[in-house]
């Protein structure tokens, strides 16, 4: 009599695991479409926001005279408060268009003011916009100031050379990071909670089986499902809008695996739901319950900047909220797992308190 093999058993469960999620239209749907919708229509939306211009005070700027004030209230300029660490990054990824940097000359010295714009390559458009835009402003005050302007203010510009940070560059890695939540959590819930319903799990225990190997099983029959969808939504971001893979294949393959790591850190949410559901229609609140808040408040759509202040601490808490860091940095910084070891430090410390409740939760019967 051969001698039985877990191995064998292991690949006929991933085969049949990968079978039953490819016949399910909310697999398809979460993993691939649902994130796909997304990207195609910020794909097409571009960058457009509406006319306002980025700008932030330049450090050293002199932000006490008059000319610094009458900037600060023009409608048009909206300005960013931030350290120069935080400008310089916003700077090259052309969230503002320029830092503007005001100083005031010593008495009897002409110009009065000189005005140096330090403009995103990106935003050359904008910043010569801008350029003209302040030269209304000073001119504006008083009427002989268009006579004699040359002795009030002079405005130059240098162009601060960055790639092009697109919407894409954004939107993608936050839908790439939500389809893995969502498959993680809702996938993995469902799924152990029918097989120990329907007894599956039940009659595995009648055959050598070990139980480890159905979980494992499991996983890398979803974690291949979620990177073939990974792979479709990189490659079709990359190809039809330009999405930013810094080192190409290299980063390709560097996102593909931070992908792998996150959604076996996301379906240990799932086998603490399976656990506690009673029934299976209490599974998608229980499971919205965890994505959802991640979904709006995890920098998906929108940086974290953007929220009140009294809201981020609990925004930097979420677990999504590493994953959607360390993805852009890897995308367009060409950050390396080194590079990004606090995120992932972050993401390991959640799956060894998710695992730590999943193992007292999860029931096999």
């Amino acid at each position: 009599m051969a001698k039985y093999s877990n191995l064998r058993a292991m690949r006929a469960l991933i085969k049949a695991s990968l079978q039953a999620i490819l016949k399910s239209p909310s697999a398809i749907i979460f993993t691939i479409a649902f994130p796909l919708i997304f990207i195609l229509v910020f794909g097409f939306l571009g960058n457009g926001t509406g006319f306002h211009i980025m700008v932030a005070t330049a450090p050293g700027s002199d932000t006490t005279s008059r000319l610094s004030a009458i900037l600060h209230n023009v409608p048009v300029l909206k300005w960013v408060s931030k350290d120069s660490a935080g400008i310089n990054k916003m700077l090259k990824q052309g969230d503002i268009v320029a830092t503007i940097d005001i100083q005031k000359q010593p008495d009897g010295v002409k110009p009065e003011y000189k005005i140096i714009l330090n403009a995103a390559s990106t935003e050359m458009d904008k910043a010569q916009q801008l350029r003209m835009i302040l030269t209304g402003i000073v001119q504006g005050q008083d009427p002989a100031i268009q006579k004699r302007q040359e002795e009030l203010v002079s405005i130059t510009m240098k162009e601060f050379v960055v790639r092009d940070y697109k919407t894409i560059d954004f939107i993608l890695p936050g839908q790439l990071s939500f389809s893995l939540l969502a498959s993680g959590v809702f996938g993995t819930a469902f799924v152990f909670f029918n097989l120990r319903q329907t007894l599956v799990l039940k009659r595995f225990f009648a055959t050598p089986v070990r139980r480890e190997i159905i979980v494992i099983s499991e996983g890398i029959a979803r974690m291949l499902f979620q990177l073939i969808g990974a792979v479709i939504i990189i490659s079709i971001g990359h190809f039809a809008f330009g999405f930013t893979l810094y080192h190409g294949w290299i980063t390709f393959f560097e996102m593909l695996a931070m992908c792998s790591l996150a959604l076996m850190i996301f379906m240990g949410f799932g086998f603490i739901i399976s656990g506690i559901a009673k029934s299976e229609s209490a599974i998608p609140p229980f499971s919205n319950l965890i994505t959802l808040p991640q979904f709006l408040l995890a920098g998906t759509f929108f940086a974290i900047d953007n929220f009140p202040k009294w809201l981020q601490p609990f925004c930097r808490a979420l677990p999504l909220t590493y994953l959607n860091d360390a993805l852009r940095k890897i995308a367009f910084e060409g950050a390396g797992f080194w590079d990004v070891r606090v995120d992932v430090l972050v993401l390991l410390g959640w799956g060894v308190v998710i695992y730590a409740i999943a193992g007292r939760a999860f029931k096999w019967e």
